[in-house]
């Protein structure tokens, strides 16, 4: 079985829609990524942080907890232990229901202390970040448009650097945390970009998709269907009831960046074609 040619597919079609010129830093990765990173989930054991939540206004968006929370099931499925690290209001919206570790908001002078206790507490095996904020050159927090997020931001940038376990960050802009791998790519595009890296970066059109990319190559190295039972609606609507928003329309709506979950549901249906038909 060709693992890099079918993780091409998968790259290929996460980025065919092009919105915010992802198609530009595929080009400057290095094929196979979806599948390096799958490799990485593989034998996960042991506690993995997943990092999420951009804020946006006095909320969170939907791309990237949606995401988070299908990691999370399939990592849990594996025999490991996830904890979702974000900050408020997404922590205390979902602590209820997931194992959550909440972080500090709007102090960048304690968060690289406060990661290192995190880290010290759980022993990670494995770091993931999806949509996150990543810190830019000057050590603030940019979203899309370019305004400065900083005082609503709770850094994960240091769950990365400090951690001494593989790390995966995902994103779909250039603004979050992993991007720093392509910093000079970055510089052609109308972002703000982060500088911090990763050792795998994951890229899509939704941030979201790369973490039901991420499962279907996990379903085919694993040879088991980590897509199957899934209800992107039912998880945005989860959400929703919680007070997440849209990120680019910034309304509480059952969408991830403007587009629809029939749009989602399709591209996982199209995913787990990828990952069944091998």
């Amino acid at each position: 079985m060709n693992h890099l040619r079918i993780s091409r597919q998968i790259e290929d079609l996460l980025t065919a829609r092009n919105p915010r010129d992802m198609q530009t830093l595929q080009a400057a990765l290095k094929p196979g990524y979806y599948y390096r990173a799958a490799q990485m989930l593989k034998n996960i054991s042991g506690h993995v942080l997943i990092g999420t939540g951009f804020p946006v206004d006095h909320t969170y968006e939907t791309d990237g907890p949606v995401g988070a929370i299908a990691l999370y099931q399939a990592i849990e499925s594996l025999g490991a232990t996830p904890v979702l690290v974000c900050g408020a209001p997404l922590a205390d919206a979902i602590n209820n229901d997931f194992r959550v570790h909440k972080i500090t908001v709007g102090d960048p002078q304690t968060s690289a202390f406060e990661a290192q206790l995190v880290i010290d507490q759980y022993q990670p095996s494995l770091v993931i970040s999806i949509e996150r904020p990543g810190m830019a050159a000057d050590g603030h927090f940019y979203n899309m448009r370019g305004e400065n997020i900083s005082a609503r931001c709770a850094s994960f940038d240091y769950f990365l650097t400090l951690a001494e376990c593989p790390t995966i960050a995902i994103g779909d802009g250039g603004n979050e945390i992993g991007m720093g791998n392509v910093a000079d790519t970055l510089t052609g595009l109308n972002i703000i970009p982060s500088a911090t890296c990763c050792d795998e970066l994951l890229i899509a059109d939704v941030s979201n998709w790369a973490a039901h990319g991420l499962l279907a190559m996990l379903s085919v190295i694993s040879d088991t269907d980590m897509l199957a039972g899934w209800d992107n609606l039912a998880i945005l609507n989860y959400l929703s009831e919680r007070g997440s928003v849209d990120g680019v329309t910034r309304e509480n709506t059952l969408t991830e960046d403007g587009l629809s979950t029939d749009i989602s549901e399709q591209i996982i249906n199209d995913l787990r074609k990828i990952a069944i038909n091998q």
